[in-house]
């Protein structure tokens, strides 16, 4: 693609970086096909071809269009494009120096939600009083709201009084709870410490853990989503002599960690802090595969329809480690179709783009209960909430699945 960005552009990091990407597309389109809002809108401006063009001309303008921000707001960022991509263009990255560009504050309703997640989310605290507070008038508030509340506001590991982590184990691994699944699917991290501790695995927690900065990257506050991945670097890299692994059993919070090399480089200060991090920084089904333990099923012979999360097979390139965990345990795994599709969650697209989220997430659900599984299994919070809003039978974290 030829381009034709603003010299002074140029000389930042960002724009010799967006130029790179922007030439590496060849607009063959392959992408289309893989997109999920592409596939549900038809609109060659809902796809990642086309919005690349769209980001191109926001670049080279060097101003924001109506057209620009609500197309690109209409972006998943599941990277399914980046999986299927013959040229290699790295579209999330491409996506986040345009969201970059076009800031974190929006008009009307959308500005207001906006603004609401980024100051609620973050913070495991925060959002725990909240949604305490909400629960009794659920049903009094709109359906991408009311979904967002737990049914259940489990106990959350905590560093100063669990007195677990601190046993004599062998090994030890760091782990990182995430900011809203504290509070939404708590008993997630509850079962991994117990799976490990089990197997002589210690688990060690990060006193005043933060969020890893995704929420705020993902809706264009770059300074304040480098401000917390900074307070995690500070908090984490020291950790990391004591400890063999950085786990999360949130992918979306791991593949953001692990990208803390990228994100930071260009900052003296933390860049070799944060690449240390990064290295160390594994799924947790890549750990236990690494490590090769064994396990059972908790329902032994239940069928499970497994949904790998976007943050997973598309942003990690990870996910058949935990199809072979389950298939070893006992469990069997049902084919489902278009695995490689996002469910819609897509951290607080739930919420800013409820409609579009809510038609994917039927589309999901009706390609998960094909072949008439007991259990949907999933790998992250977000999936694991919206998907559950929507249907009665189980959907429970696949750590949970194991004894």
């Amino acid at each position: 693609m030829e381009t034709k960005l603003p010299a002074k552009l140029l000389e930042t990091p960002e724009g010799a970086r967006a130029n790179q990407i922007l030439r590496t597309c060849v607009h063959c389109g392959f992408c289309n096909a893989a997109c999920p809002t592409y596939r549900l809108t038809g609109d060659e401006l809902d796809g990642p071809r086309g919005r690349i063009y769209l980001i191109k001309e926001l670049l080279e303008a060097g101003q924001n269009t109506e057209r620009a921000t609500h197309h690109l707001d209409r972006c998943l960022t599941c990277r399914a494009c980046e999986t299927v991509c013959p040229s290699g263009v790295a579209y999330g990255e491409l996506a986040e120096i345009a969201r970059d560009r076009l800031g974190p504050s929006r008009a009307g309703l959308s500005g207001f939600l906006r603004g609401m997640l980024r100051w609620l989310v973050p913070e495991a605290s925060r959002l725990r009083f909240w949604a305490r507070l909400g629960r009794p008038f659920k049903r009094f508030l709109p359906t991408p709201l009311a979904e967002q509340i737990p049914v259940n506001l489990g106990k959350t590991l905590d560093p100063t009084t669990d007195k677990l982590h601190e046993r004599g184990f062998a090994k030890r691994v760091i782990l990182l709870q995430g900011c809203a699944q504290q509070v939404a699917t708590a008993e997630v991290n509850l079962a991994l410490q117990r799976l490990l501790a089990r197997r002589g695995i210690g688990v060690l927690l990060v006193s005043e853990e933060g969020c890893c900065g995704a929420l705020n990257q993902h809706l264009g506050a770059k300074e304040q989503a480098l401000a917390e991945m900074r307070r995690n670097v500070e908090r984490i890299y020291p950790m990391l002599r004591h400890a063999e692994a950085v786990i999360s059993t949130a992918s979306g919070c791991g593949v953001t960690v692990k990208d803390y090399a990228r994100l930071l480089a260009h900052d003296s200060a933390y860049a070799e802090r944060a690449a240390a991090v990064a290295e160390q920084t594994l799924d947790i089904g890549e750990y236990l595969d690494r490590e090769r333990l064994t396990f059972t099923a908790a329902e032994r012979g239940a069928k499970v329809a497994w949904h790998p999360p976007c943050t997973l097979q598309h942003g990690q390139g990870k996910g058949a480690e935990v199809e072979s965990l389950l298939i070893r345990a006992g469990y069997e795994l049902v084919p489902v179709v278009d695995r490689e599709l996002c469910c819609g969650a897509a951290g607080t697209y739930a919420v800013l783009q409820s409609r579009m989220a809510s038609q994917l997430r039927r589309q999901k659900l009706d390609n998960l209960m094909a072949e008439g599984p007991d259990i949907i299994a999933t790998a992250n919070v977000g999936c694991q909430t919206h998907l559950a809003a929507a249907e009665k039978l189980p959907v429970r974290h696949w750590i949970e699945l194991l004894n």
